[in-house]
């Protein structure tokens, strides 16, 4: 029994995430034979400490305990295609040479590999332990939904396992995520609506321009100036015709691609000016094609301008951004199921998380999320699939940010300390298109928290930690995360 006890343990110290949250706690001090658990979290992979799966990584969700068993079903959404792990409790007799798994050769569970893998998927399930498998030596992220019950889970085993959590190292910052409320603009794309916001560009006249007339602050890019073709959409600006409500007090913008065309669609767009001739009678152009035709016609000039502007789209006319389910902020919640608390299209507005982190020199910075590539991240935390963003991997319009795989627990998006990016608001290098670096403590039972850069660059050079560039589902990792002042 104690040997037992022992290897449940190792397990919940080398496994990132246990069932161990406020909702289902209560329930396990009833000492009932027969409990209900119903969650929902966020969980980041870690090395398998089970034999013979050195290199791999699990994600378990429902730890082995002696006695226990599980059943009910399981939803989950990861950002690399896993497999669904299943144990069961047997004895060293029962074995026959059916694939077990084992951390010290002696507590041994049967194993059932559910294939294929998937990025997400439904199942049901019974057994010992649940968890989410790769063979990939790169941690994965996961979010899980468990609705169902356990049986004879032993009182005393989940109170070593809570006194386990309560002493790890954990840090959280004070208003580690806040609501940011953000002004919407209406666009068209062939003949349809689409609502967008605008935070950032490399020029300094559109920035003050869109900043006094949508009284809300678009901050100043210099390296989206390097964006690539590869990556650019285009949007069409009027400079005089129909009064609306353009940039420019004419007519709305018109874009070339919205989410659905998820191999084009970007969120940064350059811009070509409109303007009629003299002598033509303006009119409301609600496409590109429309646009091209006037062009052919003779009827309008096109100006090409090295204007780059940051313009994620919230609703299009084939859907919108995930709107989270619950809606209340707390310092340690997970990044997945969204990044938005509420659209409003009367008021013309848009409620994102604003996250905490910190600049290059240790200052605070907030910062909201719209889009990622690949798709597992961003399907993972509720935003845009925008695959063209992978072309900035070698540009300087993206900037490195910095986050943590293991170390002290907090508010990261990886569910350790907050991250630390290589530039801040006002910053010549400053760009909303970050290029995701992962910090490994080598040691991480003597990880400290890091402020800084140069933090960084020194416990580097020590070589107590290791900095790689993230690539989860093996593919260049860039995210949209535009700094904003909440307070503004």
């Amino acid at each position: 029994m104690m040997k037992k006890i022992i290897v449940v343990i190792a397990i919940s110290v080398i496994v990132f995430s246990i069932i161990v949250i406020p909702a289902i706690t209560e329930q396990f001090a009833d000492a009932k034979s027969r409990k209900k658990i119903h969650f929902t979290e966020t969980i980041t992979s870690s090395p398998d400490p089970g034999q013979g799966h050195e290199g791999h990584q699990l994600a378990l969700i429902l730890s082995p305990n002696e006695g226990t068993l599980y059943d009910g079903s399981l939803t989950y959404t990861a950002s690399e295609p896993v497999q669904i792990v299943v144990l069961h409790e047997i004895t060293s007799a029962q074995v026959g040479g059916q694939p077990t798994w084992t951390v010290d050769g002696i507590t041994v569970y049967g194993l059932s590999l559910i294939n294929p893998e998937t990025n997400a998927g439904s199942f049901e399930f019974t057994g010992a332990a649940l968890a989410l498998y790769t063979t990939n030596t790169d941690p994965f992220t996961v979010t899980v939904s468990v609705d169902g019950w356990i049986r004879g889970q032993p009182t005393e085993v989940i109170m070593q396992k809570l006194e386990m959590k309560k002493e790890e190292p954990t840090l959280l910052l004070s208003r580690a995520n806040i609501p940011v409320t953000i002004p919407m603009h209406p666009g068209l794309f062939e003949n349809g609506t689409v609502h967008y916001i605008i935070t950032d560009t490399n020029d300094q006249t559109h920035a003050d321009l869109i900043s006094d007339k949508q009284k809300w602050k678009v901050e100043l890019a210099p390296p989206l100036s390097d964006t690539p073709n590869e990556v650019l959409q285009t949007v069409y600006t009027f400079k005089d015709g129909v009064q609306g409500d353009g940039i420019h007090g004419y007519q709305q913008e018109v874009f070339s691609s919205t989410p659905e065309q998820t191999d084009e669609y970007s969120a940064l767009h350059s811009v070509v000016n409109v303007s009629w001739k003299i002598g033509q009678a303006p009119k409301i152009l609600n496409s590109v094609q429309a646009i091209k035709e006037a062009d052919e016609a003779g009827r309008i000039n096109l100006e090409q301008t090295d204007v780059v502007i940051n313009m994620p789209q919230i609703i299009w006319p084939e859907g919108q951004m995930m709107v989270k389910e619950n809606s209340t902020l707390t310092d340690d919640m997970s990044y997945g199921g969204g990044q938005i608390l509420d659209i409003d299209t009367d008021e013309m507005t848009v409620t994102f998380i604003a996250h905490r982190g910190w600049g290059p020199d240790g200052r605070t910075v907030y910062y909201i999320v719209t889009d990622a590539t690949p798709s597992g991240p961003a399907e993972m935390m509720g935003v845009t699939d925008a695959p063209s963003s992978a072309n900035l991997i070698a540009y300087a319009a993206a900037v490195d940010l910095f986050q943590f795989k293991n170390g002290i627990k907090g508010s990261g998006p990886l569910g350790f300390q907050p991250g630390i990016a290589a530039s801040a608001l006002g910053d010549p290098n400053y760009s909303p298109m970050w290029r995701i670096f992962v910090i490994e403590w080598n040691d991480p039972e003597n990880a400290k928290i890091l402020e800084t850069k140069a933090d960084i660059d020194e416990f580097k050079s020590e070589g107590l930690i290791t900095v790689s560039l993230a690539r989860p589902m093996n593919s260049d990792h860039i995210v949209n995360c535009p700094f904003i002042d909440p307070f503004q």
